[in-house]
């Protein structure tokens, strides 16, 4: 498993890299997402962050997950055009990934070894986000039911660190 932050990458839903080391001097909110959970409302709040605070070096990353409940159905082709059409999502949605099991990501794999959760370091369920500041330091995690809102104090301090 990496030990830095920027020697990770990820597919995008596209199929194509995209490698970490370009994140470097960014604040980055890594979020496990699905496009069927009830907590979807989530990617609105998560665009409204994403516009407020691109400017000042804030990315935010979708990764949509399949492991709670078939919550995310749609093809990596489509997951994309179907946030962006119900919900205006216009940061990086990634290609599928698992986020615990033996399949796990190696990004899941990395932010729960730096982030660990409640009883153990499994995702709980979706839209668990994981808030990274501008040297790759995992800074803090947050359940699937911390609002996007309640999430931007901690977002601001991080910025202007």
């Amino acid at each position: 498993m990496s030990q830095n932050f920027y020697d990770l990458s990820a597919k995008r839903s596209d199929g194509s890299a995209f490698e970490f080391s370009t994140l470097q001097d960014h604040v980055v909110l890594v979020v496990n997402t699905a496009t069927k959970c009830g907590l979807a409302p989530q990617f609105k709040g998560l665009e409204e962050l994403h516009q407020r605070y691109k400017e000042q070096g804030l990315q935010i990353l979708g990764f949509p997950c399949d492991q709670f409940a078939h919550q995310e159905p749609e093809s990596d082709a489509t997951m994309a055009t179907t946030c962006q059409v119900n919900f205006g999502v216009t940061f990086p949605l990634l290609a599928k990934s698992d986020v615990n099991g033996p399949h796990t990501s190696p990004v899941f794999q990395f932010l729960k070894a730096k982030a660990g959760g409640f009883l153990n370091s499994d995702i709980k369920w979706n839209f668990t986000k994981f808030l990274i500041d501008r040297k790759g330091r995992v800074i803090k995690r947050f359940s699937p039911t911390t609002a996007p809102q309640a999430i931007e104090k901690y977002l601001q301090k991080v910025l202007k660190s």
